[in-house]
């Protein structure tokens, strides 16, 4: 059985597993929690785990309720020590919150805070999945935030919905639901005359982002649409589904999941795990362009030689992530490479038959083997 409409995310048959990210704006008004909407979205938690669904929630907020406590301006944005600052004031309480609602309800609440290094080194994402994995087995509900008070502008996600997608990946869910502020994506600014919403995605494609918008509606978030689908192509290569529903409403997900009112993102692949791991990878050290003649080699699923490059940027070493680039700037791969970037320039553009020599030590068979390399 497999997922294939909004209800199927209430069936524990189809998806055993699902994440659940809860935005600032949904949970926060005012520096305050929204208490009431709140033990609304903990009642549906509590019956999603009662019908044998395990749940992890990723709860945006710490920042919005620090910066209220501090008094801190725009807020607590105004600049990245005043979003430290924020979030190490915030994060107690709102773990603190999240303890309490679903402890009334009979459930323990683990804190997990991640930052971008954590699920971008192979080591420590497994370690993350791990204890998402025993927290999940021990019957917890694991509440998972980015730590943003030690993020900085250079290493961190930015926003809770890419941030739901891995940690999707990493707990080995079926299913990420993305509460927003609007009911889903339409294929046009939803304030135009005669939008449409999409209930269905097969695939994130250059057209459909050409429908979103990014930005965040209410100031307090750091997401918006473009974020969304950034999230659903995560998602995807891991055969993930992926919902964006409306979570302005009292119990949110029972109202978009009953009624069917939602845009639920299918995914058309399925990586095996460290290529998914590897295709959701955000942050690259360096890029090599290539002719047309290695893209079709690479669509055809070879490696990447070095005779098909025409040019290397940025500083990276062999095992680094590099992002793999046609004549045209798009990215059609990313990969991690066996160069350093000094070694990629030497060669480029030559044969293989030259390395030994160009190098002085028998080269390896590929610049970014197949193995080490996923298209996007």
């Amino acid at each position: 059985m497999s997922i294939a409409r909004l209800s199927d995310l209430a069936d524990a048959a189809t998806c055993p597993r699902l994440v659940i990210k809860v935005g600032s704006a949904l949970l926060v008004a005012k520096g305050e929690p929204r208490r009431a909407w709140l033990e609304g979205l903990v009642d549906e938690i509590a019956a999603a785990r009662a019908r044998g669904q395990d749940v992890v929630v990723v709860s945006s907020g710490a920042i919005a309720l620090g910066a209220a406590r501090l008094r801190l301006p725009k807020g607590g944005r105004a600049n990245l020590a005043d979003a430290q600052a924020a979030a190490a004031v915030g994060q107690i309480a709102l773990a603190e919150l999240w303890s309490e609602l679903l402890g009334a309800k009979g459930i323990v609440a683990a804190q997990l805070l991640l930052t971008l290094e954590d699920l971008e080194d192979r080591r420590r994402y497994l370690n993350a999945s791990a204890t998402l994995g025993r927290l999940l087995q021990a019957g917890v509900v694991p509440v998972v935030n980015e730590n943003d008070s030690v993020a900085t502008q250079e290493i961190r996600f930015g926003d809770n919905d890419r941030l739901a997608a891995r940690v999707a990946q990493a707990a080995n869910a079926q299913a990420v639901l993305l509460l927003s502020d609007i009911d889903g994506l339409y294929d046009r600014d939803p304030r135009q005359s005669g939008a449409n919403m999409l209930p269905l995605v097969r695939g994130v494609t250059a057209e459909i982002h050409a429908m979103a918008t990014g930005g965040s509606g209410s100031g307090l978030g750091s997401g918006g649409m473009t974020a969304k689908l950034l999230a659903a192509e995560i998602a995807e290569r891991a055969g993930i589904v992926l919902a964006i529903l409306n979570g302005t409403y009292d119990r949110p997900v029972a109202r978009a999941l009953d009624k069917g009112i939602g845009t639920l993102f299918l995914p058309r692949r399925k990586d095996a795990a460290r290529k998914a791991w590897l295709g959701g990878r955000l942050r690259m050290k360096g890029a090599l362009t290539i002719d047309s003649g290695a893209a079709s080699a690479l669509r055809s699923g070879k490696s990447l030689l070095a005779a098909g490059i025409t040019s290397v940027e940025g500083s990276f070493h062999r095992g680094d992530p590099v992002a793999i680039r046609d004549d045209a700037g798009t990215v059609l791969a990313q990969g991690l490479v066996e160069y350093d970037a000094a070694e990629c320039v030497r060669l480029l553009g030559r044969s293989s038959a030259e390395h030994a020599d160009i190098l002085g030590y028998a080269p390896r068979s590929a610049v970014v083997h197949r193995n080490q390399l996923v298209l996007l």
